[in-house]
């Protein structure tokens, strides 16, 4: 039976001669492996709605180990992204990140909607990009059930692994990414120095809760040097 999800493309790769192997992040039914056939052939209409970033309504048949897709209908595939090189980077790190914390077959409307959201604030510009980074990575694993907790006796966050030094402002804002509503994630600026102890503080959490190097940064890294 055909069904309706709606969702975006993580990654996608070519299979055997005409065909392409995509990674979904859906609404319904959580991270998806999904085949399109015929979408490497020339002017097939699978080909342009199976490029990450695609978002939009997929309608896709459900095999014993992955889904068909049938067809897509794309509501948004942030064509303005692909005008920069950092950008374009930052953005495919982001569902790079986003494949690394969801999981199969499990319901995920809330990383969906940060993925979709974040590459909505690097393209829209709103605030700066380091900015966004910081902040869709604490989201992230907040959602993925990796949240520092507040000790309101000490006035510090803490995690499994140790205590979050940071100043008022810093403790602030992080309180801020981790409640806010996602429609208003990026509705804020901060501080250098505010942003220079997001730097160091959300980028050591992420090293701690990710046991992978994630080659989308390494080349966005080597556009920044």
């Amino acid at each position: 039976m055909k069904q309706k999800v709606t969702g975006m493309v993580l990654m996608s790769a070519g299979i055997g001669e005409y065909d392409k192997r995509v990674v979904l992040l859906t609404k319904e039914e959580g991270r998806i492996t999904a085949f399109a056939r015929g979408a490497r052939r020339p002017k097939n209409h699978l080909s342009a709605v199976t490029e990450p970033m695609c978002f939009g309504s997929f309608y896709v048949y459900a095999g014993r180990d992955s889904y068909s897709i049938d067809d897509a209908s794309i509501d948004n595939y942030f064509p303005n992204l692909k005008n920069d090189l950092e950008k374009l980077y930052l953005g495919m790190y982001f569902l790079e990140v986003a494949d690394y914390f969801t999981r199969e077959g499990m319901r995920a409307p809330g990383e969906l909607e940060l993925v979709y959201r974040s590459l909505l604030a690097l393209e829209k510009e709103v605030i700066p990009d380091e900015l966004v980074r910081r902040v869709y990575e604490l989201r992230m694993m907040a959602i993925s059930g990796y949240q520092p907790h507040y000790d309101t006796e000490k006035n510090v966050y803490t995690d499994d692994v140790g205590v979050w030094k940071v100043s008022d402002s810093t403790a602030y804002t992080v309180g801020q990414i981790l409640t806010l509503p996602l429609s208003k994630l990026y509705s804020f600026t901060v501080s250098d120095r505010v942003q220079k102890e997001l730097d160091k503080t959300v980028g050591a959490f992420l090293q701690r809760n990710a046991d992978k190097q994630f080659n989308t940064l390494k080349t966005l890294n080597s556009l920044q040097i």
